[in-house]
């Protein structure tokens, strides 16, 4: 089965109102069913835009009045996903549930439905100033085109995250970002092509680009949106099926293809996602460097 997947480069400019947020969504919403994608990425933390107009310069209270939107920001996104009939995972957005702050993906699914992943692995800007609580779950979601999961931006620096979503069956990943600098954009871009290849699975990022000086530790961000694939025969020649030009907003679209993924599984040049021999990792040796050994045998470990 061929899978149209499209991922956002997203400008972040002062706005005015909600509408011109809804009016920015829309446009790339429209796009990507223009060309009939089955999938549409919006960036990590994108609905900071929204603190443009709001005027907070806490970064704590700032998160928690975002949250506040959360009613607007769903209706948003679930009626365009079902107008569109698009899976579309809509960033993420602050959630406050119990008094916590969540940095939470939203999936929103053709047939109404919403779902949600809470980010893991928290930035210090996250667990300091912003105040967010980490999430302790992983997710799974079967979907009309193939299981997909979503590791928010950080969370695909950390292998295990990729691996268990990868065994639990998931096809396609996605990895919404926002950095701020190149180097923070590498990290996320070098470890997504890392899980790629590593579990044979697609995985699309998207990014934020653009300036909101007005919003906290939201000054200046650094963003290109790419859709990887595993590193075979029959996928793209440098394991890129697309990607954008760096820090301009655009719409990056390509195609991916489940069956080549199962039969490159099965018969790759490699196939590192069977490969793994767990009995392997249950034990590390520790030896030690100059060691006196007593009588027989070797050095204790």
């Amino acid at each position: 089965m061929r899978v149209r997947i499209a991922t956002t480069q997203y400008l972040l400019k002062p706005i005015r109102s909600f509408d011109e947020f809804a009016q920015q969504v829309t446009f790339f919403v429209e796009s990507a069913a223009d060309y009939k994608s089955h999938f549409l990425l919006f960036p990590e933390f994108f609905t900071m835009q929204l603190l443009s107009y709001m005027k907070e310069d806490d970064p704590a209270r700032a998160v928690r009045r975002l949250a506040e939107l959360q009613p607007q920001y769903e209706a948003l996104f679930r009626e365009l996903a079902i107008r569109h009939e698009l899976y579309i995972i809509g960033g993420t957005h602050p959630v406050e549930a119990e008094g916590l702050i969540y940095n939470t993906a939203f999936l929103f699914t053709p047939h109404g439905k919403i779902f949600q992943q809470r980010k893991v692995h928290l930035t210090r800007s996250e667990k300091g100033p912003y105040q967010i609580t980490r999430g302790n779950e992983f997710c799974v979601f079967e979907t009309d085109y193939g299981k997909i999961a979503i590791l928010v931006c950080y969370d695909v620096e950390f292998p295990e995250a990729a691996r268990i979503v990868a065994e639990a069956g998931t096809e396609i990943l996605f990895v919404p970002s926002c950095t701020d600098e190149r180097q923070g954009f590498l990290r996320v871009r070098h470890c997504a092509h890392a899980r790629a290849i590593e579990n044979q699975i697609y995985v699309a990022v998207a990014g934020t680009c653009g300036n909101l000086p007005s919003v906290p530790y939201m000054n200046t961000n650094y963003a290109q949106a790419v859709i990887l694939t595993p590193n075979d025969f029959y996928f793209a020649r440098d394991g890129i099926a697309a990607e954008g030009t760096v820090n301009q907003e655009q719409l990056v679209v390509s195609d991916v293809d489940l069956e080549l993924l199962d039969e490159r599984r099965a018969n790759g040049t490699v196939i590192p996602l069977n490969d793994k021999l767990q009995e392997v990792y249950d034990h590390v040796a520790v030896y030690r460097d100059r060691t006196e050994v007593t009588g027989k045998g070797l050095p204790t470990l």
